[in-house]
């Protein structure tokens, strides 16, 4: 998370990768190591002979949740705060795009994010339903609609 606050986008991605505790369990041997769960993070991962890459603690910690905020807030950059959807990408300079589908009470936002720079972070262009948006500090206003809206977001 603080890597991805100071714009290192390419150590964040791969210190993340470092934790993913399905990069753990990829091919059997992995896994026989591991030990445990690939789909729940470990507190921790041994690295004392001989239980070196054993993980440990996997269902008794937060760790999921500071997890979950390092990968979505932090590297994809998608905070809601209220009612206003903010972005703050830092993903790897070497990420063409992604995309996010978020549900917002009864409507669905589909949002793509382009990089054609091939940066880490800044937000060039912002379009909600094919409308240019201002920049704003306040985020993006989501709407109980019941409707799909498409936020395109450019990096440059």
């Amino acid at each position: 998370m603080a890597l991805a606050k100071l714009g290192e986008g390419d150590k964040a991605a791969s210190l993340f990768s470092l934790l993913n505790p399905i990069n753990h369990a990829r091919a059997p041997a992995d896994a026989h190591r591991y030990k445990v769960e690939p789909y729940v993070v470990a507190a921790d991962v041994y690295a004392v002979v001989p239980h070196i890459g054993r993980g440990g603690w996997t269902w008794y910690t937060g760790s999921a949740g500071w997890m979950q905020r390092a990968g979505i807030e932090s590297i994809l950059g998608l905070r809601i705060i209220g009612t206003s959807l903010h972005f703050d990408p830092c993903i790897p300079k070497d990420w063409p795009a992604f995309g996010i589908t978020l549900r917002y009470r009864s409507a669905r936002y589909d949002i793509d994010i382009e990089n054609p720079s091939g940066v880490s972070r800044g937000v060039a262009l912002a379009e909600l339903d094919g409308a240019g948006l201002q920049p704003r500090p306040a985020g993006i206003p989501l709407v109980d609609d019941g409707a799909i809206h498409r936020l395109r977001i450019v990096l440059g």
